[in-house]
């Protein structure tokens, strides 16, 4: 089943109104003006990366093809905006025939990106182009913010599998976006059904403390357990006494036990000692998995335990402290006038404060040394060099208004494994750092 078919994870009826206010004074003044229809060019990107990281990730690119096709302005929404006095009947009339016609392009979900990375270019008239300023940004940020979180995670475990287990600390659709952009930084499962269900991604889940706490003793618990679910599942095992859970553990289950897990103290020392006594007992080939709140630097610190698992919730779904990308949305190049042959001008903001850009529409490509592992991105406008043309990072996903990108999530998340695992080695290091790869600029032509 092709997962994106299934629509969007929430229950409105369009897309339309998840954006700020200003994108509709703007059009209704750009209408009167007659400006409008200028052909436009818009891009993502970011000045900077989160303070200390190395490189960022692109995801959510799926979920914003998605808006773009049910950005749309149904008779409830256009009374709506008549009702609040937000816009004018000309502009409620070519509110209710929009749909966007234009072409986008971006990097391809899973890629990497650096500081000025264009990671989408948005290109159309005007006033179909900005109305998608706000929503493009909310799920490009987020999402882009919890892949970086999720792959820096995925760095440190290793080859161990990672659950994505953070529904119950974020917003319930945030929780399902968030379950997606952490399968594509490198996660293996999640315990959100709906993301399991929306998105195909495996999904795994047992028992909480609270069912222990139900019995009249833990053995009880476990054989309930068992009985129900088999012996390949995964008891809780630090309800009360972790030792002798165990114990009781592979006495109900016997040595095909699938998995404990240990939510609690220290996992380091618990892990080995656990360990040790599954051993012991026969249980050679139960696995161990750790949660209680663990974030990267935590995964890297129990590299040398023995683990087999992580389940992640807080840290992953709040960025691990950096819950945006702090992207922004653009204008850099327009036409000089309405007339469909008109050239495109480049136009960027000039002020203080590190909230200048590069105008003109931009191409981007990135550079590899002697032995294939990148060492620059470079962005550019006008020609690209010769020495780049089949290192353009850009991709075409929306031609005249229809999306033409469409891809499962798996190859979302093996194009992340890839890109990551091509960049120089200190990319994975988790101290803080200034970004992998420099940016260097190749400008020239008009940018049209």
């Amino acid at each position: 089943m092709n997962t994106a078919d299934l629509g969007l994870p929430v229950d409105v009826p369009s897309t339309a109104l998840f954006t700020d206010q200003y994108e509709l004074t703007m059009l209704r003044a750009a209408l009167a003006a007659g400006t409008a229809g200028r052909h436009s060019v818009f891009e993502v990107f970011t000045r900077r990366l989160p303070d200390g990281r190395r490189y960022g990730v692109v995801a959510g690119t799926g979920r914003v093809l998605d808006a773009v096709e049910n950005f749309r302005f149904d008779a409830g929404v256009l009374d709506f905006l008549r009702d609040q006095h937000i816009v004018d009947e000309p502009t409620l009339a070519w509110l209710a025939d929009y749909r966007f016609s234009g072409d986008i392009w971006g990097y391809p979900e899973g890629e990497v990106y650096f500081p000025g990375s264009p990671i989408m270019r948005v290109e159309g008239s005007f006033a179909e182009c900005v109305l998608l300023e706000t929503v493009i940004l909310s799920i490009l940020n987020h999402d882009s913010a919890i892949a970086a979180a999720a792959s820096r995670m995925a760095s440190a475990a290793g080859p161990r599998p990672l659950i994505e287990m953070g529904a119950r600390r974020t917003h319930e659709l945030a929780a399902v976006a968030a379950a997606r952009a952490a399968y594509v930084g490198g996660f293996a499962t999640t315990s959100d059904l709906a993301a399991g269900f929306r998105y195909g991604i495996p999904t795994v889940g047992t028992s909480a403390h609270a069912f222990t706490l139900l019995h009249d003793h833990e053995r009880d618990a476990f054989r309930a357990q068992v009985d129900s679910l088999g012996s390949g599942t995964t008891l809780l095992v630090d309800t009360y006494d972790v030792a002798e859970a165990v114990r009781t553990a592979v006495e109900v289950a016997g040595p095909e036990l699938g998995a404990v897990r240990i939510d609690s103290g220290d996992l380091l020392l618990v892990a080995h000692r656990v360990r040790q006594q599954l051993d012991e007992l026969g249980a050679t080939g139960t696995r161990i998995v750790v949660t209680s709140d663990l974030d990267e630097y935590a995964i890297a610190s129990l590299a040398a335990a023995p683990v087999d698992a992580y389940g992640v919730g807080t840290q992953l779904v709040t960025g691990s402290g950096h819950p945006t990308a702090s992207m922004v949305y653009k204008l850099v190049a327009r036409a000089e006038s309405d007339d469909p042959g008109a050239p495109l001008v480049p136009v960027a903001k000039k002020s203080s404060g590190g909230k200048t850009s590069v105008g003109g529409r931009k191409w981007a490509a990135r550079r590899v040394d002697s032995h294939g592992y990148a060492e620059a991105e470079v962005v550019g406008t006008g020609p690209v060099p010769a020495a780049l043309a089949d290192r353009q990072l850009l991709i075409e996903l929306v031609k005249g208004g229809e999306v033409v990108a469409r891809e499962p999530l798996d190859v979302a998340r093996d194009r992340h494994a890839a890109a990551r695992a091509a960049l120089p080695l200190s990319a994975t290091q988790l101290s803080r750092g200034e970004p992998v790869l420099p940016t260097e600029y190749a400008t020239g032509g008009s940018g049209s």
